[in-house]
């Protein structure tokens, strides 16, 4: 009897031990994904769409939104942002009525401005990712010549992306925390020039293309009214930079003359 008592109690200590190492487990992993929420998503109030709280997720720099790295989806910014002509691109207009040219895929992309503040009023589909620079910078052999390999591209974009020295970014008036972390530099790409490009450079298909900056990748949004703010600056460049990246000739290129306040005015509808 002495012998059946002693095997009942290591049977129920054995299932009270992994009874407590489930539960220690489960907890865990509880709050190891709370972690990761609290630190991806901010809970904003969103007073326009008549929602009293609206979840805002921003996409972390080392994730693969829509199979991507966020670094190939900048690439695909540039190429979509040199791929429309000067006088229907986004980045150069001053009310969002060019803010569909060129859009296409899970992922929508917003520009800044270039000389001067600007308030811009945009329709958007529901279930679009938002994609942002603060501001940015590309160096390619079409724009710098003078550049000799991959490694000088990347030092080139670099450089001038070094001069940003303030960040703010705002969704409905509510800061967009810890900006530093999303700054990217972009793997290679080659993009296309059409007639009159805002690069100014004879229509062609370029290789070999770089990219650095701090952007801002967000989540798609519930259907509603919402506000996005963004602003950078800059250092001063003449002591920092040499005259081939400050080159007039490629303003679209670097941050230089976009560090001007951008303010989209987004309407997210159902209307896909």
């Amino acid at each position: 009897m002495q012998i059946k008592r002693n095997a009942n109690d290591i049977q129920q200590n054995i299932a009270s031990g992994t009874i407590a190492f489930i539960l220690i487990l489960v907890i865990t992993v509880v709050a190891i994904i709370s972690s990761l929420s609290s630190s991806q998503a901010q809970i904003i109030s969103n007073n326009n769409s008549g929602n009293s709280n609206i979840e805002i997720e921003i996409l972390q720099a080392d994730s693969k939104p829509y199979g991507l790295t966020y670094g190939e989806w900048t690439a695909r910014w540039w190429q979509w942002a040199y791929s429309i002509p000067k006088d229907v691109n986004p980045a150069y207009d001053d009310t969002g009525r060019y803010c569909t040219q060129g859009q296409s895929g899970p992922v929508w992309f917003l520009t800044g401005t270039y000389g001067h503040p600007v308030d811009c009023y945009c329709t958007i589909p529901s279930g679009k990712a938002i994609l942002f620079p603060i501001l940015n910078s590309e160096c390619s052999f079409a724009e710098f010549p003078n550049l000799k390999n991959e490694k000088e591209l990347r030092q080139c974009s670099k450089k001038m992306e070094d001069t940003v020295n303030y960040l703010e970014a705002k969704v409905n008036d509510i800061d967009i925390k810890d900006l530093n972390k999303y700054r990217v530099q972009s793997p290679l790409f080659n993009f296309t020039l059409p007639k009159n490009n805002i690069v100014k450079l004879p229509p062609q298909t370029t290789t070999q293309a770089v990219s650095d900056g701090n952007w801002v990748f967000l989540k798609p949004f519930a259907i509603g009214k919402y506000v996005i703010y963004f602003k950078g600056g800059l250092k001063n460049i003449n002591a920092t930079t040499s005259a081939e990246t400050n080159s007039s000739n490629y303003a679209f290129a670097g941050p230089y003359g976009w560090d001007y306040p951008v303010t989209y005015h987004l309407t997210i509808t159902n209307n896909n």
